[in-house]
């Protein structure tokens, strides 16, 4: 899987957990925090929603700050 197709592919998962989010405005290096406004329970949320959607599982203090954070790393745990 490429990144762009992880990229898509998380789009539709910050989609389910904020359904108002235009994910036209969403890039890679969106901040998850500043720019779309995810708090700690959507974080939380949105790993277990990538965690099913991927079959991964994130490490117990991973912390990620952009879009392009958490698709890197889903591409390296995904290979």
């Amino acid at each position: 899987m490429t990144e762009q197709e992880i990229f898509e592919k998380l789009k539709e998962v910050l989609k389910q957990i904020k359904p108002r989010m235009d994910t036209g405005a969403v890039t890679m290096d969106s901040s998850l925090t500043t720019d779309l406004g995810m708090d700690s329970l959507a974080m939380l949320l949105i790993s277990f929603a990538c965690e099913d959607k991927f079959k991964i599982r994130f490490e117990p203090k991973v912390q990620f700050r952009t879009v392009k954070d958490v698709v890197e790393y889903i591409s390296k745990e995904h290979d």
